[in-house]
């Protein structure tokens, strides 16, 4: 499997700062001019509430509702485009549809809205990807997702908190588990200390390994001189310098 160099990339930044901005405008808007744009939310089970599946990860029903998933997606969003940058855009995107048709499902009655499905998406498959990665780096954002959203679990439960749409934080929930099955779990590039850890290394063209003869003898070049750039044993590897004579 072609290994993933693990670095920071621009989508860090712009995906939340976009995602982001987006929702706090369509809520503005919505305040703004009561436009009633909540009532595009999820309606279980009702072909005008299937709308909902892509409408209601921007709406919010308050200020504080609003804040909380914004909190969320800032933490959230740039761990995956970093960590999982080659999935990034499935877990986005299908993750929002995934999450939403099974709000559609499992839910009974009411409208659903906000990110919350996504969040649980995100949190689910950074969690169960990285255990079973048996990557130290991905097994540690797993730890890191427990410390700050292991609690979030009790919201997947009926009854915990009136007013929050409990079925679509199952529904991401399980969306999350899902992907992290279905999508390729990253190969990350080892950190090399030493040239002879490339896997490109040719032991060939190694100017030490070249003074051990066949049988292992350390055998070294005569040393022809010694100047500020290092030894110097012969005129073919002086040339490499940068000089076309010996100097002595």
């Amino acid at each position: 499997m072609k290994t993933d160099q693990l670095k920071f990339r621009k989508e860090s930044v712009w995906v939340p700062f976009v995602f982001i901005l987006i929702i706090w405008l369509v809520y503005y808007i919505n305040w703004r001019y009561f436009l009633e744009w909540n009532s595009y939310g999820i309606i279980p089970r009702t072909f005008k509430g299937l709308r909902g599946v892509l409408f209601s990860p921007f709406l919010h029903g308050s200020i504080q509702h609003l804040w909380n998933n914004t909190i969320a997606l800032v933490v959230l969003l740039p761990l995956i485009c970093y960590y999982y940058f080659k999935n990034w855009k499935t877990l986005v995107f299908v993750g929002i549809l995934l999450s939403g048709i099974g709000t559609w499902l499992i839910a009974q009655s009411g409208i659903h809205i906000g990110a919350s499905g996504l969040i649980y998406v995100l949190t689910s498959y950074m969690f169960f990807t990285g255990i079973r990665s048996k990557q130290y780096r991905l097994m540690a954002l797993s730890f890191v997702i427990v410390l700050l959203y292991g609690g979030s679990v009790w919201y997947m439960l009926p009854d915990i908190e009136e007013g929050i749409s409990w079925q679509g934080h199952l529904a991401g929930f399980i969306s999350g588990l899902i992907l992290s099955f279905l999508l390729d779990k990253p190969q990350f590039e080892p950190q090399y200390t030493y040239d002879w850890q490339h896997p490109d290394y040719n032991e060939s063209k190694d100017d030490f390994i070249k003074q051990f003869d066949a049988k292992g003898n350390f055998n070294p070049l005569p040393l022809l001189r010694k100047d500020a750039q290092g030894y110097i044993y012969n005129d073919t590897f002086h040339r490499k310098n940068g000089s076309n004579h010996i100097r002595k």
